[in-house]
């Protein structure tokens, strides 16, 4: 870890209200190139002052960008790396990790990309060590529930349904509306890496690389896909009937009537819940709303 890093992560780790410092996203996975920025994630259980933020950035930094995440970047002027740094409440991430593990809630795309962020991230600062009890308890298999609810949720998205996403493909592609296909393609495909990294037991590694994550033969698909022309519904078509004909493999066909909540938790499911940083600290300020329920649309880890 570069002198730099280690620096910004323990000025911002030695404020009172800043419970962890991690570093994530491919540096933090370790499959970083001399492009890669270096994405740190601070959880506090207060704000952090502007001024704080202006003078640790520097002069041209980006302060309280609120596109995605709440963060900040800059670039550092000794070491040239790019910093992206984003802030979050630590029950808030508490929650997503619960939303999979224990309640097993599946989002179109990207479900389970928390998880993976919180998996391969490497802790800076953690004083506490509630960041190392939050990955312990991300160290846990994949539940066969979720898997079924990723399925559940994405699968009839794809062409079931009389809006499915090929159903507004196809159209776009009869009204030439060049802008409404390629939209609609990119979230069909969202929701194929959903199920596609479910039935591989994997957590969502985030919108990047993901052709090189996937198994070699549904990416060949997806690049056709991708590289279509007048082909397109046909190569839909053949991507879409891969993933069925695994799904249906795996005996996780859509039953005729969705499981309840109570089911789904009954299939290998996690029980409990992440103790708390509530737990862990009663007396800790309490947590701003503006670190309430934001998420990035396509997933964090890059």
């Amino acid at each position: 870890m570069s002198k730099a890093v280690q620096r910004v992560a323990e000025r911002l780790g030695g404020l009172p209200q800043v419970v962890a410092v991690a570093m994530a996203g491919s540096r933090g996975a370790g499959s970083q190139d001399e492009r890669s920025d270096v994405d740190l994630y601070v959880y506090t259980l207060g704000e952090i002052s502007l001024e704080f933020r202006r003078e640790l950035g520097g002069p041209g930094a980006e302060i309280a960008n609120r596109f995605w995440e709440p963060g900040d970047e800059w670039i550092d002027a000794a070491s040239g790396l790019h910093f992206d740094i984003m802030y979050r409440s630590p029950p808030w991430i508490e929650d997503q990790l619960d939303r999979v593990l224990v309640r097993q809630e599946a989002s179109l795309g990207y479900t389970t990309c928390f998880w993976y962020n919180i998996i391969h991230s490497k802790t800076i600062v953690d004083p506490r060590g509630w960041y190392a009890t939050l990955q312990q308890r991300a160290d846990a298999p994949y539940p066969e529930g979720l898997r079924r609810a990723i399925i559940e949720k994405n699968l009839p998205v794809l062409r079931h349904n009389r809006t499915s996403y090929r159903v507004q493909i196809a159209r776009a592609l009869e009204r030439n509306d060049l802008v409404s296909r390629q939209h609609r393609a990119t979230a069909l495909l969202a929701s194929v890496f959903d199920i596609v990294f479910a039935l591989e037991r994997m957590p969502h590694p985030g919108e990047k690389r993901l052709l090189d994550r996937a198994p070699k033969t549904l990416a060949e698909l997806v690049r056709g896909v991708i590289n279509a022309g007048a082909d397109l519904l046909e190569r839909v078509d053949v991507l879409l009937d891969a993933i069925e004909k695994r799904i249906e493999a795996e005996g996780l066909t859509l039953p005729a009537e969705p499981l309840r909540p109570a089911e789904r938790k009954g299939r290998g499911g996690q029980k409990g819940s992440i103790v708390s940083i509530a737990q862990m600290d009663s007396g800790g300020a309490s947590v701003p709303d503006s670190f309430r329920m934001r998420r990035k649309p396509g997933p964090m880890p890059s």
